[in-house]
């Protein structure tokens, strides 16, 4: 019973009002006597935990929990592109006169994704990474480049889930859930860290509210149950790492491949 109830709140739900039930769920008191289950259930390494589990007040705080230091090690390199969270990849590549091909089988314009921006003319023929974070995974969100932000752009929306069901199923989550998204401009250009939610009202936080600049590897953001990352690269400024591609299992940190100045 404890475990369909776990996935019931982590398999995500498009209505609002359910939501809203399972946020006040996942910060109430009472659902710290969950967080034991929650991690025999994922199989979670509890161990990388920041903190020991007796403190974390509600399994929202744990699910959002930060990492021991040096428990994800940051590629060094300083041309290096970084995975900005522990994820599988689930669809990459050129992105085609501002499309993004074949997304579990469903094409994604540019102008929805960032809801007509004027940054997506920068984007027209970069690269994409859609990086799927599963309950089992680390869910706070690390800047994937050295840089300043340019611009944030919240996006109110829908709460359909972002597993292989939905993807597949509902048409054009990416561009229709919640959004925060988080322009950083580089020594090689700019990138978009898209951050899409699927679950919980207001469920992508920032960090730190007023940082205006990152290290590469720097705490950005963090979700609140279900949750997937778009990342974007400026065009011509990006060459992916030899031999990665879809259904690769990453980690934060990670080298993801090498940016260069602007062709």
């Amino acid at each position: 019973m404890v475990k369909q109830f776990l996935r019931l709140m982590t398999e995500l739900s498009s209505h609002r009002w359910l939501s809203r039930l399972m946020g006040f769920i996942s910060h109430s008191r009472l659902s710290r006597l969950f967080i034991p289950v929650f991690i025999r259930t994922y199989q979670i390494p509890a161990i990388q935990a920041e903190k020991n589990l007796e403190e974390y007040r509600t399994l929202n705080e744990f699910f959002s929990r930060r990492l021991k230091p040096g428990m994800r090690p940051i590629a060094t390199e300083t041309d290096a592109l970084v995975s900005p969270v522990d994820a599988m990849i689930t669809a990459m590549g050129d992105i085609t006169s501002g499309m993004i091909m074949n997304v579990k089988g469903q094409d994604y314009n540019l102008e929805d994704l960032l809801n007509h921006s004027p940054h997506l003319e920068l984007y027209k023929k970069g690269f994409f990474f859609v990086l799927y974070l599963s309950p089992t995974d680390y869910h706070r969100i690390h800047s994937p480049l050295k840089g300043r932000k340019v611009e944030t752009d919240y996006l109110r929306g829908r709460a359909y889930p972002v597993n292989d069901f939905g993807m597949r199923h509902m048409k054009a989550v990416l561009s229709r859930n919640e959004r925060l998204i988080t322009y950083i401009a580089g020594d090689y250009g700019e990138a978009a860290v898209v951050k899409v939610g699927a679950m919980n009202v207001s469920s992508i936080r920032y960090s730190d509210d007023s940082a205006e600049a990152w290290q590469r590897g720097d705490d950005l953001a963090y979700f609140e149950f279900g949750s997937t990352v778009v990342l974007l690269t400026e065009s011509g400024t990006f060459t992916p790492r030899p031999g990665l591609r879809v259904d690769t299992k990453v980690k934060m940190g990670e080298w993801l491949g090498t940016l260069h100045k602007p062709e």
